[in-house]
């Protein structure tokens, strides 16, 4: 099967960012989705850097182009592990998934201590 290499149409994400946070409630779904945002920029960056098209991927995944078009669209669908797997597969990558531990504010500290002194229980926990 002949392969199609990707060529990418420019995007300028700083501006639309722009223009789009000036829109009402913006803001919060755009934080709400933030996660979504970031594994659809990561998976859009590892196939353009493998030079693939999404019906290439999709024929090395043996799935269809628009099952590849719902894997890379942000909040509009949870991609299974299996899913992760063989897109990361397809686009010569390996699938790396990490948590990591969220940095509490002094008060939240000291008050699931039921401490007074936040500064010293920060020290101890970081």
């Amino acid at each position: 099967m002949a392969e199609m290499k990707f060529k990418p149409v420019a995007h300028n994400q700083k501006a639309f960012l722009q223009k789009a946070s000036k829109r009402r409630g913006f803001r919060e779904a755009y934080e709400a989705l933030a996660i979504e945002y970031a594994l659809a920029r990561e998976m859009l960056s590892a196939r353009s850097r493998a030079g693939l098209t999404q019906e290439a991927v999709a024929t090395r995944m043996g799935t269809t182009k628009s099952a590849v078009s719902r894997l890379e669209a942000a909040g509009r669908h949870a991609p299974s592990m299996a899913s992760l797997k063989k897109y990361a597969d397809a686009v010569g990558c390996r699938l790396k998934i990490e948590l990591v531990p969220q940095r509490a504010s002094r008060r939240v500290i000291a008050q699931q201590h039921g401490r007074a002194d936040a500064r010293k229980v920060a020290r101890r926990s970081a």
